[in-house]
């Protein structure tokens, strides 16, 4: 099978003697009673990947929403300015606290953690037998530390530091966790160590069966720690960790010849992926239900053109590449007409939902256009579709190792990997008389775009406010007015009003 199967994961309730003299009560139920075999420890273990794919609860919450729309890469699209008004606040620097998508996507990756915390938890106790050896308990686990540690990576990036949760809440005298007195308490407690003992333990992706194909990998491991690192401004330790990742994973990964083949169903899990979100088909309506029902993605219907362009399927115009994106891009570069499209004036039948605010570029990736017919693949479902999300791929890990190496000091061989990046779409070496730093920003920003990167590339960067206000101020009469100037402390996500109001925390400054 090319994707994990998604396994809804069930444990009976469990309670606790209040004196150690008292028996267990006939027909109670405690979490060891469940692991109990390899099978059971895997399904657990597979239950803490799904809130990954998790993108509608009250509101859509997809990924793009933040890394692509807040920053200068795209504008919300839609029907209107008030479809998905969330995200127009967000897109526009009005964000607060009680908006339906920073709750839900915050409550998400709680639920990645908890689910994760029970593995990390029960597993190490089990009994070995023939089906659950060392090596697969230490590899279920690592699987388990893996994921965690990609949730609080979400986390910290958005909101700064948060609760740090563990282990298993079995009542409710534990969850009420005041947030961590730094982010990088965060770092050094959970995520670091946890994708260190991933790196140790996890195989390589050629190591796994077909049947596990998605699940973490060593590589995805070191991959993460490189990232990490840089987001720390560790540039020791990201060259070492990317040092490491080149010269253990040489034969696993290569770049794709074809930079198109990263976005297309038959292109998933292929030679260049190393960590991507796995959906299904999924032909059934889980209209109105929320988080876990469904195993495809909305991200295909949000963003492809509400007109169809050359065809009869539509989709909803969110993600709409802006202008400043599009000319970023130099002469010959392939990968704009592979990521933008410019609709002929035949395609544009409604230009009050078809061009918004102005734009009427559309975004292209993971939305199976035919390039040819101009027409998208007619999915299982309206508004499900099977295409994976790429999380890290190699032509990533080639540009943060370029810039780690680049804040280590050492520029020769940042600029060959920036080289190997253009190389590949057939572009020349990159003009060393621009400047590291340009350069760099410049091949991240046409690389990765409309793939969640932007806006947390510009944050860790510190270039935020520099960057948005200079956006604000070359976009159209009618952008501008919509947006507020960008101020420090916008970097950051706020809490949610409703974990400020149930746990007692502290609300990030900004939003004060």
């Amino acid at each position: 099978m090319k994707k994990i199967t998604v396994l809804m994961l069930t444990l009976l309730a469990l309670t606790a003697c209040n004196d150690w003299l008292q028996e267990r009560s006939p027909m109670t139920n405690t979490a060891a009673d469940y692991f109990t075999s390899f099978d059971a420890a895997k399904q657990v273990v597979t239950a803490a990947y799904v809130p990954a794919m998790w993108e509608y609860q009250s509101t859509y919450f997809s990924e793009f929403f933040f890394g692509d729309v807040m920053s200068d890469d795209a504008l919300k699209g839609g029907q209107n300015t008030s479809d998905m008004s969330d995200v127009y606040y967000l897109e526009n620097f009005k964000a607060t606290d009680n908006l339906s998508i920073i709750l839900d996507y915050y409550r998400a990756q709680y639920q990645g953690i908890a689910r994760a915390n029970l593995a990390i938890d029960e597993i190490p106790g089990m009994t070995l037998d023939e089906t659950l050896t060392e090596e697969l308990r230490d590899r279920l686990v690592a699987e388990a530390r893996f994921m965690r540690a990609f949730y609080y990576f979400r986390l910290v990036r958005a909101f700064g530091a948060v609760p740090m949760v563990t282990k298993p809440i079995y009542s409710t005298a534990g969850w009420k966790v005041p947030r961590a007195e730094s982010a990088q308490k965060v770092y050094d407690d959970i995520i670091v160590p946890d994708l260190e003992y991933a790196a140790l333990h996890l195989p390589k992706k050629s190591e796994y069966a077909a049947v596990d194909l998605g699940r973490a990998t060593q590589g995805a491991a070191q991959a993460m720690l490189l990232k990490v690192y840089l987001y720390q401004k560790n540039y020791a330790k990201a060259v070492e960790w990317g040092g490491q990742f080149l010269s253990d994973q040489d034969a696993e990964y290569a770049l794709c010849p074809n930079y198109e083949d990263n976005f297309t169903l038959l292109g998933e899990n292929g030679p260049e992926s190393i960590f991507e979100i796995q959906y299904m088909a999924e032909p059934t309506s889980d209209y109105g239900e929320g988080n876990g029902f469904t195993r495809g993605t909305f991200t295909t219907i949000l963003t492809r053109a509400r007109s169809g362009l050359s065809g009869e399927v539509t989709g909803w115009g969110f993600n709409r590449p802006t202008y400043s994106l599009y000319n970023e891009y130099e002469a010959g570069d392939p990968r704009r007409d592979l990521t933008i499209l410019k609709p002929l004036p035949s395609e544009i039948k409604n230009e009050a939902e078809d061009i918004y605010m102005g734009d009427d570029l559309v975004n292209i990736k993971r939305t199976l256009l035919d390039p040819v017919t101009r027409s998208y693949e007619k999915l299982d479902h309206d508004t499900r579709s099977p295409i994976n999300l790429i999380v890290i791929r190699l032509a990533d890990v080639y540009l943060m190792y370029a810039e780690a190496c680049a804040g280590n000091g050492d520029e020769g061989p940042a600029w060959a990997y920036i080289d190997k990046v253009r190389t590949r779409v057939g572009l020349p070496g990159a003009d060393h008389a621009q400047g590291f730093d340009a350069a760099l920003r410049h091949e991240r920003r046409v690389e990765l775009a409309m793939e969640g990167h932007r806006w947390f590339d510009l944050c860790r960067w510190g270039i935020a406010k520099e960057v948005m206000n200079a956006y604000r101020a070359g976009e159209s009469d009618e952008v501008k007015a919509a947006m507020s100037e960008f101020r420090d402390g916008f970097e950051l996500l706020p809490i949610p009003y409703e974990e400020v109001r149930l746990g007692g925390l502290e609300q990030n400054p900004a939003y004060k």
